[in-house]
C-alpha cells in the first residue's frame, strides 16, 4: 500500500483508528484481570498429620495455608501482568496495521481524484473526473471540482476566442489606415506637415502591427495545438538571429560572445522556437546598454538542451526578474519600454518553453546584467539535415477554435 506520509489526513485517520483498537484493547485486559477469579493452580497443601488434634497444631497449618494461598494469588497476578503487557504489545502493532488498512480505503477515493486532478491542465481542460458510485461527501467533492474544471474550460475557450478575434479584426483597420497614409503621401507636392505626420502614424501603426502579432503569438503558444514537430537545433537558430539581427547590433556597438555547437537538439514546432530564440536575442539587444556584451551558448546532455542568453549591465532585483514573464512587465517603473517593445517578449518565450514541455529560468547575476536560460527536452540529431525555419508565424494553428 502507498506510504502514508507525515502530517497527512491518513497519518491522522490512522492515529485515530489505532487509539480506537487500542483503547478497546486496554478496556478489554482491565476487565479481564479485575473480573479474573482467584482460582489457584499450584498444588493442594499436605493434610495435617494424623493423631494430632491439638490447636497449636491447628493454628500453624492455617497458617501454612494462608502463605501457600498468598504465594499462588501472588504467582497468578504476576502470570496475569505479563500476560496482559505481551497482549496489549500485540494489539499496539495489530492497532496500527488495521488503522492503516482503514485509513487507506477511506482515503482512497480522495487520492484517485487527487491523482486525477493533477494531470488536467490548460492543454486538457475537457477532461473531467467523473467520479461514479453512491451520492456521498466524495462524489459531491468530485462533483464540484469537475464544475469548476467545466468554468475554466468555458474561460480558457473564451479568453482564446477573444485574443484571436481582436487580433485579427483590429488588423483590417491597421490595413485601412496605412492606405490611407500612403494615398495622402502620394498626393501631387504633399505639405512638409503631412509627411511628417505620416511617418510618425507609421512609426506607431508598426508597432501596433508588432504588438497584435505578439498577442497572436502568445494565444497560440498557450493554447493553441503544436503540429508539426521536427528536430531543432538551439546552436543554429541562435547562429541565424544574430546574422539578421547583425545591423542592430553594431548600432549599439555590441560584443557578441556565442558558442553555439550546432549539436543542441530539441523537439517540436520549428516557427515557435525560432520565434523563441528571436525574441530572447532581440530582448538581449533592446535591453542592454551601448557598448555592452551578449553572451550566448548552448548545451545537452542526455534529457535537456539549453540555450543561454546574458547581457551585462545594472545589478537588478530578482523579485522584479522573476515577474518578467508577465505580459507587459518592464524592470522599474517604465511602462511604454524601449522604442519597438511590446512588452510580450519574455511572456511569449516562456509560453513557448511551457508548450514545449520546459522551464525558463531568469536570474539576475550578481554582477548586473541578465542571465536567461531556456530548457527544452533534448532530442538526438536527425540522420539528414533539417531546414532551418522561416521566420514568419503563418504556420501557426488558428487561435479560434
Amino acid at each position: 500500500m502507498r506510504k502514508l506520509r507525515s502530517g497527512t489526513v491518513g497519518r491522522r485517520f490512522t492515529i485515530l483508528y489505532a487509539a480506537g483498537f487500542l483503547g478497546s484493547a486496554v478496556v478489554l485486559l482491565a476487565l479481564t484481570y479485575l473480573m479474573s477469579g482467584t482460582e489457584l493452580t499450584s498444588a493442594a497443601p499436605e493434610q495435617p498429620p494424623a493423631g494430632r488434634a491439638g490447636l497449636a497444631a491447628a493454628e500453624q497449618h492455617i497458617r501454612d495455608l494462608e502463605r501457600q494461598l498468598a504465594d499462588a494469588q501472588g504467582q497468578q497476578d504476576r502470570q496475569m501482568l505479563v500476560g496482559s503487557l505481551i497482549a496489549l504489545a500485540v494489539m499496539v502493532g495489530v492497532s496500527l496495521l488495521l488503522g492503516r488498512v482503514l485509513a487507506g480505503r477511506v482515503l482512497r477515493p480522495l487520492r484517485l481524484i487527487t491523482a486525477a486532478t493533477r494531470r488536467i491542465s490548460a492543454e486538457n481542460l475537457h477532461q473531467r473526473l467523473a467520479v461514479a458510485g453512491p451520492v456521498d461527501e466524495v462524489k459531491e467533492l468530485a462533483d464540484t471540482v469537475d464544475g469548476l474544471l467545466e468554468r475554466l474550460e468555458a474561460s480558457f475557450v473564451a479568453q482564446r476566442r477573444f485574443v484571436g478575434n481582436a487580433s485579427h479584426e483590429l488588423r483590417t483597420p491597421l490595413a485601412t489606415m496605412r492606405a490611407s497614409l500612403d494615398v495622402a503621401v502620394a498626393k501631387p507636392a504633399p505639405a512638409a506637415q503631412t509627411l511628417a505626420l505620416a511617418g510618425r502614424l507609421r512609426t506607431e501603426l508598426d508597432r501596433v502591427d508588432h504588438l497584435l502579432d505578439g498577442f497572436l503569438v502568445l494565444a497560440r503558444a498557450q493554447h493553441g495545438t503544436l503540429t508539426g514537430r521536427t528536430p531543432v537545433s538551439l546552436g543554429s537558430l541562435a547562429a541565424e538571429a544574430l546574422a539578421v539581427r547583425a545591423d542592430d547590433i553594431a548600432a549599439k556597438t555590441l560584443t557578441v560572445d556565442a558558442g553555439l555547437p550546432p549539436d543542441s537538439w530539441t523537439r517540436g514546432s520549428p516557427a515557435l522556437l525560432s520565434r523563441m530564440v528571436e525574441n530572447l536575442v532581440d530582448n538581449a539587444i533592446v535591453h542592454n546598454e551601448h557598448s555592452g556584451w551578449i553572451r550566448l551558448t548552448t548545451a545537452h546532455d542526455d534529457t535537456e538542451a539549453r540555450l543561454v542568453v546574458e547581457t551585462g549591465g545594472h545589478v537588478l532585483d530578482q523579485g522584479q526578474v522573476d515577474r518578467l514573464t508577465q505580459p507587459f512587465a518592464r524592470l522599474g517603473a517604465d511602462r511604454t519600454g524601449p522604442e519597438g517593445s511590446s512588452g510580450l517578449g519574455l511572456s511569449i518565450v516562456a509560453a513557448i518553453v511551457a508548450a514545449h514541455g520546459g522551464r525558463l529560468v531568469l536570474v539576475a547575476r550578481p554582477e548586473g546584467g541578465l542571465r536567461v536560460t531556456a530548457v527544452l527536452p533534448a532530442t538526438a540529431a536527425p540522420t539528414v539535415s533539417v531546414a532551418l525555419p522561416s521566420a514568419d508565424t503563418k504556420g501557426f494553428d488558428e487561435v479560434t477554435p
